[in-house]
């Protein structure tokens, strides 16, 4: 497979440049690990009768808990040994099972074809997502997809079973092999508002919907469009990024390369180097605010971090 590396000054690739795009069959290959991730640990609020259980109370198959009895409770729902070993009479609750839709909104937008270390942030989105799907196709939820960049979306109808997994896994490794290219920021901008607009219009309330993306280049009504999405539904983000996103590499000149042309990095001017961080935190600052501020749940992962163990501590967290 093709590598796009970060060169050092005297033109050898730095080590640890990793791949660029995905295979139908390597992300197949991720089923046990998707299986594995704790996905029922998020909470529930669709209204369809399905297999989950959601914190809202009311008739259903699994027992919650006995409280006193209140005028208008079932006769036959009277916790009878409660009843007999305190005097006065209880009532059992129920929660409610539920079905939930698993939606993945993934970001191929141009700057997703990038790393310097580890893999493309466009192969880590397509991982994640493939892991998330297994884990929803797993536990018995429906599937839906919508897939965007500069050039337009594409989106998968809510299903279940195979049919839906693998043809969700098609599309990831159909985009992941499509390098956008190079756009302006006005573009990325329009494109990430209008798949949040989209997925806003078609996302039935009380779906679990998962942003894979950096969440460069958004504006405020993209930001309106996501709390929005959050309102209604449990959200979580996923942020990728690269390690040089965050921070320039030691003081030096290096070239970055696409495969045809070439640029070049000065990293020598400390002043350059703060400024580039601090630019940096504050996006990322802004994005954790943002959650924090509408209960919306983030993860963050960078091109050569362990993406199943992000995951698995992340979703386990929801669970505690």
């Amino acid at each position: 497979m093709s590598k796009f590396p970060l060169l050092q000054p005297d033109g050898t690739p730095l080590p640890g440049d990793g791949l660029v795009r995905v295979s139908r069959e390597s992300l197949i290959r991720l089923k046990r690990q998707g299986g594995s991730l704790p996905l029922r640990a998020i909470r529930v609020r669709s209204r369809t009768t399905g297999a989950y259980l959601s914190r809202l109370r009311g008739r259903g198959m699994e027992f919650d808990e006995a409280r006193p009895y209140q005028a208008g409770d079932e006769i036959r729902h009277i916790d009878w040994r409660i009843t007999a070993r305190t005097g006065q009479p209880y009532s059992k609750l129920f929660r409610e099972e539920r079905e939930r839709v698993v939606t993945l909104w993934v970001d191929y937008r141009a700057p997703m074809y990038f790393a310097t270390q580890g893999c493309f942030k466009s192969v880590l989105a397509s991982q994640a997502a493939a892991m998330i799907a297994w884990s929803a196709h797993k536990l018995g939820d429906r599937l839906s997809g919508l897939f965007f960049s500069e050039q337009g979306h594409r989106e998968l109808r809510p299903g279940k079973g195979d049919r839906t997994a693998l043809s969700l896994i098609g599309l990831l490794a159909d985009y992941s092999q499509q390098a956008s290219p190079a756009s302006l920021p006005e573009q990325r901008c329009d494109a990430a508002r209008n798949a949040l607009i989209r997925v806003n219009r078609v996302t039935r309330p009380g779906s679990l919907i998962f942003l894979i993306s950096d969440f460069r280049d958004l504006d405020t009504q993209s930001e309106t469009h996501l709390t929005s999405l959050a309102r209604h539904n449990d959200l979580v983000l996923l942020r990728v990024f690269d390690p040089l996103e965050a921070e320039l590499p030691l003081a030096g000149k290096y070239s970055l390369s696409d495969g045809g042309r070439f640029v070049a990095i000065d990293s020598t001017d400390r002043a350059r180097r703060q400024a580039h961080r601090e630019q940096y935190q504050a996006r990322r600052k802004h994005l954790e605010q943002i959650c924090r501020r509408h209960g919306i749940h983030l993860f963050q992962c960078a091109t050569d971090d362990d993406l199943p163990a992000i995951l698995k501590s992340g979703l386990g967290r929801q669970a505690r």
